[in-house]
């Protein structure tokens, strides 16, 4: 038997988040294998309860006593955010450069874990051996500090995981992108590029942290009172743009959010950030005058517990705004969230707030590669085969079109779930399946897609729930009414209804002989089904119904 090279996504592949790659090198009956982030997605309003998705990891978990570790390209969440719900499954060894290192610690805190003895902090552009992959972090630019890609060598090629990039000729913070690396690395032969397909719609580069503190410096100077920057904390370079155009605009800057707190103080402790004014606390800046004040703030996509959201509903405790001041939006609308985004923005001009954002101004550049960027990768790179991954179906399938545009020979489509054999054989394609799905963080609890509580959750918002009590005496007989209630319910008539569903249950009940305990649980199913019929005729929903017989 021939030893293979794997690739197979378990999550961001036909999604944008939730990014967990799987690679795998020997005989197929001793295969060694790798996973490249572990990270979740966030559920929108048709899931209710639930706010983080993340990739089920059961392939891996089956091979875990052969799985050499877990290496991170970088700290976004849609990378590292699951971390703390998989590894307990797993128990290995965690690869992260110090900056996602700090963050990666602090998820394990929260979950009162001692990651210490697992996690290995990597140098930047260093090269680590895990035998029979030397994986060399490659430095790129991005939205958050320390992007790395990943140069996979093994004993039959190299695979280059581009993770989360851009070309960005003035990234501010960091190192610009290794493209002599690169370059190198696409003379010494690519197996495979395994890329980053979310911008591949966008013509054009993606553009430079560096023109956007410059746009932002000059719309803040032209500002006269109050200034609120909304943005993505995780982007230090933004951040430190705002600090910079505060100070040049004479003013002081004060951090909003839990998140930017935490990635200021992560990013002070890895050495950057240091030649900026100091931040002062949301509390002192209340004394200041609000043409001296810039606040940095969370919550650009308009989160509903989001700083942004509490300051503009003046429930913040720390924070005012009023008629005049300027709100920037310094960061791109999701697609999802347009629609929670433009009532905030509403909200904000009905009360005489300047709303600055993307639409308007250049305040925002993305983190991911426009169609030149990716031309400039595969002219440095020159794969023999691209695998599209971190996009959706249509990202992807556009992908393919452009791989073969720039003459790749073999460009590979994939979706989660999919085993591509890299080697051996004539060509990489796909094929095996290995079982994938998703996992809802429901609580503290982890539950299946299709887990009983969330089709009751979405049963009980969808059409309420109604409680039917009955007490009944030793001899059988039913004491006083039914004890009703009901929740969710449209109901405008309360008695009116309350009165025809006593007379139903009443009437039910008389057919049965309450004396015989046997029949109590054929009569439960009884009135659930006649509490549901006359719910759905009175108010067209069919309730979830609870219904108890109490013997007093």
């Amino acid at each position: 038997m021939k030893e293979e090279l794997l690739f197979c996504p378990l999550g961001g592949s036909g999604e944008i988040g939730m990014n967990m790659n799987l690679f795998a090198y020997g005989k197929p009956d001793n295969q060694k294998w790798i996973i490249v982030d572990i990270g979740v997605t966030f559920a929108d309003d048709t899931i209710p309860g639930i706010d983080l998705i993340y990739p089920d990891p059961g392939f891996i978990v089956d091979k875990k006593d052969d799985l050499l570790g877990i290496i991170l390209t970088h700290a976004h969440e849609d990378h590292i955010g699951a971390i703390a719900h998989i590894w307990p499954k797993l128990k290995c060894k965690i690869f992260a450069t110090p900056f996602t290192s700090i963050l990666i610690s602090e998820k394990f805190k929260e979950k009162k874990i001692d990651i210490s003895p697992y996690l290995k902090v990597v140098e930047l552009n260093s090269t680590l051996e895990l035998d029979p992959f030397k994986i060399e972090f490659i430095t790129l630019t991005h939205s958050i500090l320390e992007p790395n890609g990943l140069r996979i060598g093994t004993p039959v090629g190299n695979i280059l995981h581009t993770g989360d990039w851009k070309v960005d000729p003035n990234p501010l913070i960091g190192n610009t992108i290794n493209s002599e690396r690169l370059k190198q690395i696409g003379q010494d032969g690519v197996l495979a590029m395994i890329c980053d397909s979310t911008n591949v719609f966008s013509i054009g580069k993606s553009g430079s942290e560096l023109d956007v503190r410059k746009s932002l410096l000059n719309i803040m100077m032209g500002l006269k009172k109050r200034i609120i920057v909304t943005s993505f904390a995780s982007n230090v370079a933004r951040m430190e743009s705002v600090f910079y155009c505060a100070e040049k605009c004479g003013r002081q800057i004060s951090l909003i959010g839990r998140s930017m707190h935490r990635i200021y103080k992560a990013a002070r402790k890895c050495g950057y950030l240091s030649d900026i004014i100091e931040p002062i606390d949301p509390r002192e800046a209340k004394n200041i005058s609000r043409e001296k004040i810039v606040y940095l703030c969370t919550g650009s996509q308009g989160e509903p517990m989001g700083a942004m959201m509490r300051i503009s509903t003046q429930v913040h405790p720390d924070v005012f705004i009023e008629n005049n001041d300027t709100v920037i939006f310094s960061s791109k609308i999701i697609p999802g969230n347009e629609k929670k985004l433009y009532k905030l923005h509403n909200q904000l001009v009905k009360e005489g707030i300047n709303v600055i954002s993307e639409e308007n101004e250049f305040v925002h550049v993305s983190g991911h590669p426009n169609r030149e960027d990716l031309k400039e990768m595969y002219n440095w790179v020159k794969p023999k085969c691209v695998i599209p991954v971190h996009g959706e179906h249509r990202h992807m399938i556009e992908h393919i079109n452009f791989a073969k545009e720039m003459q790749v020979p073999f460009p590979v489509q994939v979706e989660n779930g999919d085993i591509v054999k890299l080697f051996p054989g004539s060509k990489p394609e796909v094929y095996d399946k290995a079982p994938s799905g998703r996992l809802y963080v429901d609580g503290n609890i982890s539950v299946e897609e299709d887990a009983q509580s969330i089709k009751e959750r979405k049963n009980l918002s969808n059409n309420g729930f109604m409680e039917v009590t009955i007490l009944v005496t030793n001899k059988g007989n039913i004491h006083n009414k039914p004890i009703l209630t009901f929740k969710g319910l449209p109901i405008y008539e309360t008695e009116d209804f309350r009165y025809g569903l006593e007379e139903e249950i009443d009437k039910t009940t008389r057919t049965f002989s309450l004396k015989n305990k046997k029949q109590e649980s054929n009569l439960i199913d009884t009135l659930k089904t006649i509490c549901k019929k006359y719910s759905k005729e009175k108010t067209g929903k069919r309730p979830i119904t609870q219904v108890n017989l109490v013997r007093i």
